[in-house]
């Protein structure tokens, strides 16, 4: 083999391991290769709390061994390809190989990485107690933050209100202090042994202001009393502000990113491709959100056919009377519905928890009449689809279309 073809295939193999690491749903091997890290990292957590106890880890001690040396020899494999494959993450790709993957040692996730395989390796060479270790091994957690959306997305709102999280910890601790001062001027005669200075007082204005309030420190003076009250109004507003911060933030970016899923998938759509940035937005306030279960039934045959769907996560299967169809995230159905009301022609099942986009037909003609260019559009599908008719038109979905949804160029239509 000469030298260009090994790098290239060097190159292919590294990139299909990045898809499978960092891919997502949509790769089959990706989806089994996380569920298995996920399922190992579950099992390694377990079988450290379980091991703590020592009736257990006395019984079970090979059982816990191996479950650890595998999670072990898993993680760091991991961790050597993620590194190896670090080149292709899309924040790298303008950097060499080399500092693409020194960035990639420091980033976040790849010391969390890091974290859940190397007290492993310490314990051979630094003689501790082994509960630091124990508890170092419960590091590894912290690896469901990678393959968990909802943490991803929740850290990535902590990153985005960095600032006023820090306005609001700037506030608490300065409220802190100055109740403590308060309350050393107030009550230091009075029990000089917990108030006789300011960073004795610290600890009660720290329980008070965040209402914990363990009861062990209590003023005795009316004025300490009246200081502990406004102490305890003020961390009543100071702890709803960071609860308010984050889920504010939080729902903001839940919704940027449907708006981003929607407009992509929208826009993707042959029958609205041609549309401006109007006209999209304008067919994106009459889609509406659909949770299907896995396994119900979306659509029935010889149903009326009033909707369109698009698929924003999960999977479906379009039951034809030779052959099933899969369809997945960011394809759609049932769109012949939408240009024509007719019966269904298939029964559609979701093969997986899966959240639909649904446009009816009623609201697709009131778009019509507001924006004329749609209604263009749809005049130019029909158009272009009339070689692709069934010869019976009493079904909204023909074979041709379902062949065509798996042509190379990536049309997904049914």
């Amino acid at each position: 083999m000469s030298e260009p073809d090994r790098r290239r295939g060097l190159a292919l193999l590294r990139r299909r391991v990045h898809v499978i690491l960092d891919g997502g749903s949509h790769d089959h091997v990706a989806r089994i290769v996380h569920r298995a890290l996920i399922s190992l990292v579950l099992l390694s957590v377990v079988s450290v709390i379980f091991e703590s106890v020592p009736e257990y880890g006395d019984r079970y001690a090979v059982v816990f061994d191996g479950i650890e040396y595998v999670a072990v020899a898993a993680f760091t494999l991991e961790y050597i390809l993620r590194v190896w494959c670090a080149p292709e993450l899309a924040f790298y790709a303008h950097r060499t190989p080399t500092a693409a993957r020194i960035a990639f040692i420091r980033s976040g996730w790849a010391l969390i990485d890091l974290a859940a395989f190397l007290p492993f390796y310490l314990s051979f060479y630094f003689s501790s107690d082994l509960r630091v270790f124990l508890m170092l091994r419960l590091l590894r957690f912290f690896k469901f933050a990678r393959y968990s959306p909802g943490i991803r997305t929740l850290l990535a709102v902590i990153e985005a209100e960095r600032k006023a999280l820090l306005a609001w910890l700037i506030l608490l601790f300065g409220a802190v202090l100055f109740y403590s001062t308060a309350m050393h001027v107030a009550e230091h005669e009075a029990q000089p042994e917990k108030f006789g200075t300011i960073p004795d007082a610290m600890w009660w204005a720290i329980e008070t202001v965040t209402t914990v309030g363990y009861g062990e420190v209590i003023p005795l003076t009316l004025a300490g009393k009246l200081i502990a009250s406004f102490a305890m109004v003020t961390g009543f507003m100071l702890l709803g502000l960071p609860v308010g911060i984050l889920a504010t933030a939080f729902a903001e970016e839940i919704h940027r990113r449907e708006f981003v899923v929607t407009w992509t998938m929208v826009a993707s759509v042959p029958l609205f491709r041609g549309l401006d940035a109007s006209g999209i937005a304008e067919i994106m306030r009459y889609l509406r959100a659909q949770s299907i279960p896995r396994g119900a039934l979306i659509v029935r045959k010889g149903d009326p056919a009033h909707s369109m769907y698009f698929i924003a996560e999960g999977e479906v299967e379009v039951e034809l009377a030779h052959q099933n169809v899969r369809l997945g995230e960011g394809q759609f159905f049932g769109e012949m519905a939408v240009l024509q009301k007719t019966l269904r022609s298939a029964d559609v099942h979701a093969t997986a928890a899966t959240k639909l986009l649904v446009l009816d037909a009623y609201d697709l003609q009131t778009l019509t009449k507001r924006n004329p260019e749609i209604g263009d559009a749809i005049r130019e599908v029909m158009r272009s689809r009339s070689e692709l008719a069934p010869a019976e038109r009493h079904g909204d979905m023909i074979e041709a279309e379902l062949e065509e949804s798996s042509a190379p160029e990536g049309v997904n239509e049914v």
